[in-house]
């Protein structure tokens, strides 16, 4: 089902052409887009609430001022989308807490210096693994992060098990090159 164009909230005129723009230039790549989130983000349930996010924001931004691509620019915004989706249930899960008596009233963890050190590193991650190719991101996500190992992962993209070490490899060299060019020692990736 293709979604309509994202009606105009009050505020500012519609620009001119606006909805035929989003019709001819960005609707077009809703199937492919959703194909490439279901690829690159396993970990995401609800491919259509990004593709739909990314409909929106990039309607806004079409409002405020041209947009030379709109398929590249589309793609990013769903993958800017796609990644904060991730980090904000990596950071907050919602689990079902048993039995409350049980828990420990003082907090022994990290003190909020550190706590804030360790959420820019992981920041820093994220954004290295967003800049590894496509396929390599893929593998990385399914065996580093989500922990498949590494014949799972070929089984479940059809790749052979050379292959995936070989992404495996090379995602964690280019994740280390990000972060020691940005003054973070990366040799806690191995």
């Amino acid at each position: 089902m293709t979604p309509s164009p994202i009606p105009h909230e009050s505020g500012p005129a519609e620009p001119q052409g606006a909805a035929e723009w989003f019709a001819d230039k960005v609707e077009p790549h809703g199937p492919q887009l959703k194909s490439y989130l279901r690829g690159a983000f396993p970990g995401v349930r609800d491919v259509d609430d990004i593709v739909q996010e990314s409909y929106l924001r990039i309607w806004k931004a079409h409002a405020a001022h041209p947009i030379q691509s709109a398929k590249a620019f589309l793609y990013k915004i769903a993958r800017h989308a796609a990644l904060d989706l991730l980090r904000r249930h990596r950071n907050s899960p919602i689990e079902p807490l048993g039995d409350l008596r049980g828990l420990h009233v003082i907090e022994d963890g990290l003190d909020a210096a550190t706590a804030l050190t360790t959420q820019e590193k992981l920041d820093l991650l994220a954004d290295a693994v967003v800049d590894l190719p496509a396929r390599c991101r893929e593998v990385i996500l399914l065996h580093k992060i989500q922990g498949f190992t590494q014949k799972e992962v070929a089984l479940r993209l059809g790749l052979s098990e050379r292959t995936v070490e070989n992404h495996c490899r090379l995602g964690v060299k280019r994740c280390e090159a990000y972060l020691r060019a940005r003054g973070i020692d990366g040799s806690c990736l191995r």
